[in-house]
Formats: structure tokens, sequence, C-alpha cells
């Protein structure tokens, strides 16, 4: 049932010894009257293996709708918010499923893409993953708030001579109403417009007081999702309770796996085999599967888990850097002490650094360097705060995975300096990413050379 892939780990990587019976419980969720049975899941695999989801003895009982939730790769008697972690990988996989939808009709409307009073991209999946994302997270937690990128004012005032709005609002509600679970009743267009503004800025405002909310990018690199290939972009949504990020799930649709990557296959028939969900608890890990090719299959009996780590890179020189789309290397203090080259199969000494620019948005570099593809990610902050979205689901991710992230100070990224709103967060210098092993030595060179 299980197969392992030895590695050495760090101590806080590993995961607690399970025994393998468990009592039969309940688990009682929102959804959808009619129920099925799903069988309980095994406890979780040694590090670094490959889990197969299969029938046990034991079962639960759950609701139809939650039941697309219930395939996680660890039991819930060790994750305290298993089930909030559960119905966030079954939204995160329907929103990516809107994602595919839309990008496949996205050239033929030229409504599908504006720009908004910032003059930064949007589209009607960045606005229908919200409104998706919040009408599920609603049904089964309705007092968690949501804090989340977009809001419905750029959309009722965007265009509205030309009644292009109302055609853009019919676009994102039709979106919605064909990937959201059953609602009981047909969602109208202010129904749509009032899910996206619940995790709008003015939706929730916080003070002092730890709390627990939900932090959602509905799409990380909507640059990259406007383009006709594969660039890759990444739908991100995590739990943050007491000012600690607990669990998180990153859905990206167009991800290589494997067995294409290793080939670096680019034929037509490869391009099925795309698409990644991660997920991540505190103390359980990072784990990742294939995106399901249609709603709840992953509850079936083969579908399959990987625990995922950080690569284990330990020298400076050998490993692979990935920036920010719009930062260029000599904006990184490295840049004082390396040169760096994209040329993958150009021979490097230890004075010269490989750097990638192929990944879009922030999120998809986490996501890079939780599954092992690349070693460091570094982020210069050019402005004094950043968005909490862009990161707050990445950091789990990459945390359980056996990574670290701090500020260039080598602090922790503060969730709950916003104090009001959530929506920002300001480390010093910029971000650093990194698989652990090399995070010392490079905090210190950054340190050594940012002004």
């Amino acid at each position: 049932m299980y197969s392992s892939r030895s590695r050495s780990l760090p101590p806080h990587t590993r995961m607690p010894l399970l025994h393998l019976s468990l009592p039969p419980h309940r688990l009682l969720l929102v959804g959808r009257r009619r129920r099925r049975r799903l069988p309980l899941l095994l406890p979780p695999a040694p590090r670094h293996s490959l889990v197969c989801v299969r029938a046990a003895a034991a079962s639960v009982e759950v609701d139809v709708a939650a039941g697309e939730a219930c395939g996680l790769p660890f039991p819930s008697e060790c994750a305290p918010h298993h089930r909030e972690l559960a119905a966030a990988a079954a939204a995160v996989e329907r929103a990516c499923r809107l994602c595919v939808d839309v990008k496949k009709s996205l050239l033929s409307c030229e409504t599908k893409i504006f720009e908004k009073n910032d003059q930064t991209l949007v589209t009607v999946a960045d606005f229908g993953v919200q409104a998706l994302i919040s009408l599920e997270l609603q049904r089964s937690f309705p007092s968690i708030p949501l804090v989340a990128e977009e809001d419905s004012a750029s959309l009722r005032s965007s265009n509205t001579n030309d009644n292009s709005s109302n055609v853009l609002v019919e676009s994102i509600s039709s979106a919605v109403a064909d990937n959201v679970s059953n609602t009981g009743s047909p969602l109208t267009h202010d129904d749509v417009l009032r899910a996206i503004d619940k995790g709008g800025k003015d939706a929730a405002s916080f003070d002092s007081n730890r709390a627990t909310y939900w932090v959602l990018d509905p799409i990380d690199g909507t640059q990259g999702f406007s383009k006709v290939d594969d660039t890759l972009y990444v739908v991100g949504l995590a739990l943050v309770v007491n000012g600690k990020v607990v669990a998180g799930v990153m859905g990206c649709p167009n991800w290589a796996n494997d067995n294409i990557a290793n080939r670096k296959d680019d034929s037509i028939s490869s391009r099925y085999d795309r698409g990644i969900l991660m997920i991540a608890h505190v103390g359980c890990g990072t784990w990742t599967r294939r995106l399901s090719n249609e709603f709840g299959q992953f509850t079936k009996a083969q579908t399959t888990w990987n625990r995922c780590f950080v690569d284990s890179c330990s020298v400076v020189h050998k490993a692979l850097y990935c920036l920010s789309d719009n930062q260029t290397w000599n904006m990184i203090p490295l840049s004082l002490v390396f040169n760096s080259t994209t040329d993958e199969s150009k021979p490097r000494d230890e004075n010269e650094l490989l750097t990638s620019y192929v990944f879009s948005g922030s999120l998809c570099k986490y996501l890079t360097v939780a599954y092992g593809r690349a070693s460091v990610f570094v982020l210069k902050a050019r402005t004094k705060s950043l968005k909490s979205w862009d990161h707050t689901v990445g950091v789990i991710c990459v945390q359980e995975a056996g990574g670290q992230i701090t500020d260039w100070r080598g602090e922790p990224l503060d969730l709950e300096a916003d104090l009001t709103g959530r929506r920002d967060i300001y480390p010093y210098g910029g971000i650093l990413i990194t698989n652990g092993v090399l995070h010392s030595n490079l905090l210190e060179l950054i340190k050594a050379n940012h002004s």
C-alpha cells in the first residue's frame, strides 16, 4: 500500500508515528442532504512516500458536497484543522476547473480581460474564483471572514457607458454557476457580487486581538493566465489562526507533472498530464496530487498523494534561484557577490548562480520551492508593504515541506502587522524563501550587501 523513498530530513519535517487501527467516527459537514459512505483514510506513510488511499474496515458518513473534500492523506486526529483544509481543497479544485473553462474561451471575448483603476490586469476568472470560493466557504464556515484581492467596485464602475459591465458580470455569474456545488436555488448576479465582496477590503475589520480568517489569492499570476501558452498560475487559499498559517491549498492547472518535466515533453498528448493540487497542514507536512478530471474524483480508491519536500541542495552556487517577473538580478543584494545566468546548459563556477524567470506570480515560486524544483526564491520589496495573499499560503506549504521563510533581516513574516485589514505585510527589505539548508548562508550574504 505504501512505497517509500528514503531521504535525510530535518527533524521538524518528520511525521509522528501513528497507529494503524483507528476508531470509527462520524464527521458531520454542511452540504447536500443526500449521503454516501466513504472509506476512512489510512495514516500517513513514512517520509517522502507515496500514499494510495484504499478502503479500510471503518468508514465515516459525510454529506455528498463535503464528501468531495475528505480525501486528505492524514487522519483528522492528527490535524486540528482537517475539516477546514478539506473544504478548502475541494473549493480550490472547483476554482481550478473554473479557470480552465474560462481560459479556453479567453480569446473569444474581449470582455474577459480588462484593467482595473490601478492598471492591474484582471479577468473573469479572478472574480469568478473569488465568488466561487467565497460561496463554498460561507456554506460550511459562515463565521470565518475572508481576506481576498478583489471586490466588485471595479465591476460596477467599468465601462458602464457601453454596457460591457453587464456582459462581464454575466460572464462571471455563468462561470460560477457552472462550477459551484449545489446551492439549492439559482445564483443571481447580486449573489455573485455579494460573494466577491465578502473578501473585499470593506468586508471585515480586525483589531489588535488574535483572529481566525481565510486569505485568498484568486489567481496569482494573472499575466500568465491571460497568455495562450502554459505559463503557470496559482489559486491560493490559506487559513490563519492567531497570527499563524495553519492550513493551505494551492492549485496550479498548468503544472507539468514529473514525467513531463523530466522528459521536457511538449507533445499534445502531454498537455493532458498537467495540473497539481498542493495542500499543507501544520505538523502534517506538504502533500500533492494531480488535479482531478472531474469533481469529487479524488475520493475514489485509486487516489494517490505524494508527500513532498524541498530539495537538498546545500551548495549556494549549485542551487536554482527564482526571481520575481518584474525584477532583475542587479536588484538583489546577491548580485554584488555573484553573477547570474539563465542558461541551464552553461558550465558555471562558484561565482555564478542559475536563475529562472519562467514562473509567473509569487505563489508559483513558493510552490516550486516546496515541490523541490527550485532551491531559493528571492524577492525585493519595492514598496514598504506587500499584499498578504501573495505569500500567506506559500508560507505553510514551504515550511511544512522543510523550507524556511524570513524577511531580509531574518524575521518571520508578521501577518498581523496590518491590524485592521490583515491585507498587508511589511517585510524588511524583501523576502527570502529557501530549502532551509541554504537559508543562513544566503541571509548573511543579503544582510552584508543590502543597503
